[in-house]
């Protein structure tokens, strides 16, 4: 038992608000939570703030860091060097990953968060606390599953829930089509053959329950895979199965959604003397400082006779594909709210050649990790 780190562990804010928790041993019930704030201001006032603070059979191991207060509970006679060690590293981590740790990166970043808590202390024992690991491991979710044969079981399985999002916008910057994209997949490794279900925050299944439609989504182009029982799910909206070993893709989808381009694409394009062309593309990043764009790639189409190519970027690098018409500026990291220029210069023998052909659209695709527009819950 001097072993034992923590039961679980609280993120809050600074009015004791919990963000985020993690359960990891069960034994103290998430309600004590409510109490620190008292026990803490209570503390306060007499004078007598410690770094650990009892009530009743349970002991609040606490930090504050920026607006944000790390606090661990147990009730048994547990390693308190150990907790506090753990929680600063917690903060290091968390920083690491969010650059900065706030309120606001932690609820930008649900999804991450979670699976961190989950590699990070595992039944009350710390785990890998290595950012560098971490980042490796590649981390799987973890849902709960119910087994319907009189057997209910917790089950960890991989889920990977891949979202394109598709937006499509004029030359006078109106968005024409906005829409996303998604597939869930499971991998999937079960003893016997339970029957899963998973639910949606799907608005026909909201509308039939009666809880409103304000975080709901609206589906559309639904495809399940075979094991799908399609009957369950045209009565009362859940994904009811029995999955097949290893991988395989659950269902796709599609949604239409109100969104402004995450990378705004701004371009100039000047003639000179009949003989060359310059094109000036300014991007620019549409989402919050916290998240980063990755592996982006602009496709700026250029006349069929262009030659001589010559570029210059404020980030990333340009190439030009005569192939395809095309310069590609692929920027390895692009973080929210940056501005990067690309100048591209060509020899032109024949401007009137340009005008004729008319001009294709630029095109942008790109990665944002644990980034989500969709809306979905699973």
């Amino acid at each position: 038992a001097g072993a034992m780190a923590a039961s679980a562990l609280f993120i809050l804010d600074l009015k004791g608000k919990p963000l985020i928790s993690r359960n990891y041993k069960g034994d103290v019930g998430l309600g004590e939570i409510e109490n620190f704030m008292g026990v803490l201001l209570q503390r306060e006032e007499e004078g007598a703030l410690t770094p650990l603070l009892p009530h009743g059979k349970v002991h609040f191991l606490w930090i504050k860091h920026s607006n944000l207060y790390l606090v661990a509970t147990t009730k048994k006679n547990g390693n308190a060097s150990l907790v506090y060690s753990f929680l600063y590293k917690v903060v290091e981590v968390f920083c690491e990953y969010f650059k900065e740790l706030e309120e606001e990166s932690i609820r930008d970043n649900f999804v991450i968060v979670y699976e961190l808590l989950d590699e990070l202390m595992d039944f009350g024992f710390p785990q890998t606390t290595d950012s560098k690991i971490l980042q490796e491991v590649g981390m799987g979710m973890r849902i709960r599953v119910v087994a319907l044969m009189e057997l209910v079981m917790e089950v960890i399985m991989s889920m990977r829930m891949l979202r394109g999002l598709v937006v499509v916008v004029n030359a006078n910057g109106s968005v024409l089509l906005s829409e996303v994209v998604g597939t869930i997949k499971l991998k999937v490794f079960l003893s016997g053959m339970p029957e899963l279900r998973l639910g949606l925050n799907d608005r026909v299944l909201f509308e039939l329950t009666g809880r409103g439609k304000n975080k709901s989504v609206e589906l559309e182009d639904v495809k399940f895979h075979q094991c799908v029982r399609l009957s369950r799910f045209d009565n009362d909206r859940t994904i009811s199965f029995i999955p097949p070993d290893g991988d395989f893709e659950l269902m796709s989808y599609r949604l239409n959604t109100q969104v402004k381009p995450l990378i705004w694409i701004e371009s100039v394009i000047e003639k000179f003397s009949h003989s060359r062309v310059e094109i000036m593309v300014k991007a620019k990043g549409q989402f919050k400082k916290q998240s980063v764009a990755n592996g982006v790639e602009i496709a700026v189409p250029v006349p069929s006779d262009a030659d001589s190519p010559k570029f210059k970027t404020s980030v990333g690098s340009a190439k030009y594909l005569p192939e395809k018409n095309l310069v590609i500026w692929s920027i390895k990291s692009f973080p929210g709210g940056k501005e990067h220029l690309m100048r591209a210069h060509f020899g032109l023998p024949s401007v009137e050649k340009e005008e004729e052909e008319g001009r294709a659209p630029i095109s942008v695709r790109f990665e944002i990790p644990y980034f989500t527009v969709s809306g979905i819950q699973v």
